[in-house]
């Protein structure tokens, strides 16, 4: 069996937005916007560049149903480039572009071969002794064990398995086409080239079974490196797995520590040094989109609470500072202590130790929440679940769940800050 190197992707959702960072101006929009497109073609010129034998994307191409025949169009020259570069491309559905959810359709150059989404099918290279068996998705839900139908192993070929799985939900990732490790191990491939989990991960070796991630990390969720894993066989056995980064924009979750912090000047020192260091040990060239999470114990906390926007304004203005396009802040999140406990503010004698002594007692308060049910609930209710699915906000997310004693826990110190900081 003669050496040879594929690159497999997943997960590209073509032209899907991404979120949190609206604002921008410059050269830094327009990155933005066309991320997606961008990686999809950083993963074709490398593929080109390092000459391998072959790509597999295994799921999602698209993010749903194009909007225009432009997202086709684009996906088509790409594939269009690997074509004249004289690499094949095996790809199949996944549930965002299940069969029946995209629509519009392009033909597409005879380089590209999409595994069937009725039965498990197989495409055999001959020159490489190299067999991918794959399936899929019909529709969007597919509930059913995908792999089980698989076919037994080709004998003397390098066998690999292409699967758009949530193996279980990982990631708290919906698990459409479940199936367990084990059933993949059973199968007797040399090489799953899994989808659907946008986290980078190799789950097993000898036999590989592998996500590579989504393309592009698409919100704040999906940080450090995205892109595709560049695999190297040799001897009928994978000898090498590299990573191959795509993206354009680089997520990132800065913890900035505040202890001790006594000045809102202070505060923004340390925020632009924590931007300073990620841009020059994690961007790696990329714009950097960043989330600031404030830590730590200082006496500034309900300032921190009660200033959300400027806060934000400062952060990104550091950012800015910094050079142009080179960093973004999505959002300021407070996670700070104050240095005085609640249980010392509910022994003062004043209106802040009052409302304290009411948050302490409120989630016990049964007729309050009762009334908090009543006038959230059924609005949190009326939400499509995937709004609910994608709340961050811990209020928003306890009151989703209809957890309406967390719910006043989780408001509880915004509140308390909120006083304080006019008080002081």
């Amino acid at each position: 069996m003669s050496a040879f190197r594929f690159l497999h992707a997943a997960d590209i959702h073509l032209d899907s937005p991404l979120r949190g960072l609206s604002g921008q101006e410059g050269e830094a929009v327009e990155r933005v916007r066309t991320a997606t497109r961008s990686a999809l073609d950083q993963l074709v010129g490398t593929a080109i560049a390092e000459r391998v034998d072959f790509l597999v994307i295994a799921g999602d191409v698209y993010d749903g149903d194009w909007r225009d025949y432009k997202t086709g169009l684009f996906f088509a020259r790409q594939m269009g480039r690997l074509n004249a570069a004289g690499i094949p491309v095996y790809l199949l559905h996944g549930n965002h572009d299940a069969e029946s959810q995209i629509t519009r359709r392009l033909e597409l150059p005879d380089n590209v071969h999409v595994f069937d989404t009725r039965k498990p099918e197989t495409f055999a290279i001959e020159a490489l002794g190299v067999a991918l068996h794959g399936q899929g998705f019909r529709q969007r839900d597919v509930t059913d064990n995908l792999a089980l139908s698989y076919p037994e192993p080709a004998p003397g070929a390098f066998n690999i398995g292409v699967l758009h799985t949530g193996l279980g939900g990982l990631e708290g990732h919906a698990n459409y086409a479940p199936c367990t490790l084990d059933d993949l191990l059973n199968r007797g491939y040399d090489y799953w080239a899994l989808g659907h989990v946008h986290g980078r991960a190799i789950l097993h070796e000898r036999p590989y079974v592998v996500f590579p991630g989504n393309l592009q990390g698409r919100h704040v969720r999906e940080t450090g490196v995205k892109g595709a894993y560049l695999v190297t066989v040799e001897d009928g056995a994978v000898a090498d797995l590299d990573i191959v980064a795509c993206d354009v924009v680089r997520w990132a979750v800065l913890a900035v520590p505040l202890d001790g912090a006594d000045s809102m000047g202070t505060v923004t020192d340390r925020i632009r040094d924590a931007l300073d260091a990620a841009i020059s040990g994690e961007a790696d060239g990329r714009l950097l989109a960043c989330r600031v999470v404030l830590e730590g114990r200082t006496a500034l906390h309900a300032r921190l609470v009660a200033a959300a926007e400027h806060l934000l304004a400062e952060a990104r203005a550091s950012a800015l500072g910094l050079g142009d396009g080179l960093a973004w802040v999505e959002k300021v999140v407070v996670e700070t202590a104050p240095t005085v406990d609640p249980q010392t503010l509910a022994r003062r004698e004043d209106a802040v130790g009052e409302l304290q002594r009411m948050l302490q007692e409120a989630p016990a308060d049964r007729e309050l929440l009762s009334r908090i049910e009543g006038d959230i609930g059924e609005l949190v209710r009326r939400l499509p679940h995937e709004v609910r699915a994608e709340i961050e906000d811990r209020a928003l997310r306890t009151a989703a769940e209809g957890d309406y004693a967390a719910l006043i826990g989780a408001v509880s110190p915004y509140l308390s800050a909120r006083l304080t900081a006019e008080e002081g």
